[in-house]
């Protein structure tokens, strides 16, 4: 249990302070997310597991009250009754940004908000291989950081722009859904818009992007066939675009490219890898210290072996197989060799890594 003493009136889920205060103390223990729930008290995420304050349980006007609070858009704040799911980013003065989603379940609105550091993290402190810096510097084609939902992949993206902004001259235009970590221009230009307050939509954002003058776009996520299909052009225009996928693997994500992606499959698999140049897949595991979590990674380059294996699958080797011989010249990996590597040098313990990978 978090301790939190109790906020001042009858309802002190409505005060700014009260929220702040609750926030503070989540990000003190170490939350990564907070959860605000009808029926239950406020619960955060500290070391993989939920946990929860000493304070009263949540009553409906409570979420309500905090949710008028984050909504950014005045309009939307009256009537909530028909209010479904909401995305936005919030900001607290001197305790942290957080990625907002509100959402109804069982009648009442529910809120989770994840903590974001206001400090991007560099590459090399996140655990993920040194070819993903390689990556970042590639003058044009397709990046995709994939993993399910919660396994770091927008901060894995967030790095590589900030590497790019170290290290080059570029004009960097990334479209978020919403704004999570806030880049100061450095080496680079660095366009940052948000769905709903600066853009209606990712393919809208994306297909404007192509007369912002862009070296590289990064698009939060690839939902749709619309936003799919103008990003593989973008990539085989001449820009480096970065995105994510919600899929496990990289064998699984270029079968989910390939049926997102309008045209027929052998045409798709031919114009995708041409413009792969890489994809970065992540798992988040529990440490074996109890201390947060350790990055497994499976990553693939686009070698010359690479892309004639994803354009014709039948006849070359599996991309598992050139991931496991590409290690020591290309620093390719599969998630099995990634979490062997955090298992031998004590990152993760045995149970953790037998059910990561079922040895």
């Amino acid at each position: 249990m978090v301790s939190l003493a109790p906020g001042a009136g009858s309802n002190p889920y409505q005060a700014e302070g009260y929220l702040h205060q609750l926030l503070s103390k989540a990000i003190a223990a170490g939350a990564r997310d907070v959860h605000l729930k009808v029926g239950q008290p406020p619960g955060a995420r500290v070391r993989g597991g939920i946990v929860y304050f000493r304070v009263d349980k949540i009553k409906p006007q409570d979420t309500e009250a905090v949710a008028r609070h984050l909504i950014k858009d005045p309009a939307l704040r009256g009537d909530l009754s028909g209010f479904n799911e909401y995305d936005t980013s919030y900001a607290a003065p001197g305790i942290g940004r957080f990625r907002v989603n509100i959402y109804r379940q069982r009648g009442t609105l529910a809120i989770v908000m994840r903590a974001i550091p206001f400090e991007v993290p560099a590459l090399d402190s996140l655990g993920v291989p040194p070819a993903v810096a390689d990556l970042a510097e590639k003058e044009r084609g397709l990046v995709l950081c994939v993993g399910a939902a919660g396994n770091g992949k927008s901060t894995t993206l967030a790095a590589m722009v900030a590497h790019m902004n170290e290290a080059m001259s570029r004009h960097i235009v990334t479209i978020e859904d919403p704004i999570e970590y806030l880049h100061t221009d450095g080496r680079c230009s660095i366009s940052q818009r948000e769905i709903g307050i600066d853009t209606d939509s990712f393919a809208d954002a994306l297909r404007a992007s192509l007369r912002q003058d862009p070296d590289v776009i990064q698009v939060g996520e690839i939902r749709d066939a619309e936003t799919m299909e103008i990003s593989l052009k973008a990539a085989e225009t001449g820009h480096l675009v970065l995105s994510t996928l919600h899929t496990p693997d990289v064998a699984r994500t270029i079968n989910r490219v390939v049926a997102l992606t309008r045209g027929d499959p052998e045409d798709v698999r031919e114009r995708l890898g041409d413009a792969l140049q890489g994809i970065v897949a992540q798992r988040l595991l529990p440490r074996a210290d109890g201390q947060g979590m350790a990055l497994a990674t499976e990553l693939l380059i686009a070698t010359g072996s690479v892309r004639e294996s994803v354009k014709r699958p039948m006849g070359n080797p599996s991309l598992k197989e050139l991931m496991e011989s590409g290690q020591g010249m290309y620093g390719m990996q599969t998630f099995e060799m990634s979490v062997k590597s955090l298992l031998r040098e004590g990152l993760v313990d045995r149970e953790v890594a037998r059910g990561a990978i079922g040895f």
